[in-house]
């Protein structure tokens, strides 16, 4: 037996996800409580990841199975660990989410069938003030999401959409490819890779898809496109030889993204990201949670950048950046 197994009565790492979902009534911050009969206590909803499930999708399939009701996802809010009964250790991520309008419907249809917890798992949902969750929140520790939440909710961040940054899927090495850069093709690799971001882009509701015409940033992106059943668009000044003659046209096209109230997605590619990431650093501010990418590669391949935007125009302001790679792979191309 392989020595890397885990040996039999060894702590473990258990990886789970949820949501603070919020809703506002009138000038109240009301948010959702979950009851789980079996600790006799009231909780964030949230869960244990599926073997190779993305983290982000976890968080929305959780909440839905606990509360019936499909989210999407917001700005991350501090993730919490401590030690379950049994001696492991247990990490879980949260974000603030909201109900998914009709807005969202294609984004939902990219996502995974929710079969509803059993009233043995949740027997109550409830809608509370923010003061009432802290008195009825079982443990202490699940204040610290509540207090970053309500903190965004009062300066006037907590709604957000977002604006993906993709970098496409591991390609066939340049040195094995003849038939021009174009139409270098992803590996098998990379096709996973472009599979696996489905849920993650899904989980953050993207409704706009954005790719440099090149083969293997547009077919990084066709997976999600069709299982939410969007049109795609093309900017030929995301390839990489637009930008080496015109970076600033790069910068047009995320301006313009930022400051346009949709929730898309980008995907070009490695030449192009420090010139994508600079235009975001600019809307940018002190107080935004998460760190932009400063050096080359800036994302792997396969790796999404996803930014949570608050303002239209020139307002415009990033509060939140996160990063996402469902799929990882030692080499990059």
């Amino acid at each position: 037996m392989s020595s890397l197994l885990p040996v039999l009565g060894t702590p473990q790492t258990v990886h789970a996800a949820g949501a603070v979902v919020w809703r506002e009534r009138g000038e109240r911050l009301e948010v959702a409580l979950v009851h789980r009969p079996r600790y006799k206590d009231w909780s964030w909803p949230k869960g244990k990841l599926d073997p190779g499930e993305p983290v982000a999708a976890a968080a929305v399939r959780e909440v839905e199975e606990e509360t019936g009701t499909a989210i999407v996802l917001g700005a991350p809010l501090p993730l919490l660990r401590y030690r379950t009964p049994d001696g492991n250790a247990k990490i879980v991520r949260y974000w603030s989410a909201q109900a998914a309008s009709e807005h969202y419907h294609r984004p939902l249809a990219a996502r995974r069938e929710v079969v509803p917890a059993k009233t043995t798992e949740i027997d109550d949902v409830v809608w509370v003030g923010a003061s009432t969750a802290r008195e009825m929140l079982t443990r202490r520790a699940d204040h610290r999401p509540l207090d970053v939440l309500e903190d965004l909710w009062q300066r006037g961040r907590l709604e957000t959409r977002v604006l993906a940054i993709a970098r496409h899927g591991q390609a066939v090495p340049r040195n094995r490819w003849h038939e021009g850069e174009a139409s270098r093709p992803l590996t098998a690799v990379g096709r996973r890779q472009a599979k696996a971001i489905v849920p993650v882009l899904a989980a953050f509701g993207v409704r706009s898809v954005l790719t440099s015409p090149w083969d293997r940033c547009a077919a990084t992106v066709a997976p999600y496109a069709e299982k939410a059943s969007l049109e795609v668009d093309v900017s030929a000044a995301l390839t990489e030889a637009a930008h080496a003659k015109h970076p600033h046209d790069v910068v047009k096209v995320i301006e313009g993204l930022l400051a346009t109230p949709r929730d898309a997605v980008v995907a070009t590619h490695r030449p192009v990201l420090p010139t994508a990431l600079d235009t975001i650093s600019e809307a940018t501010r002190r107080w935004t949670h998460g760190i932009l990418p400063a050096k080359d590669p800036y994302l792997r391949t396969g790796e999404i950048l996803v930014a949570h935007v608050t303002g239209q125009g020139r307002k415009a302001r990033v509060v939140a950046v996160e990063h996402h790679r469902p799929v990882r792979q030692p080499a990059a191309v």
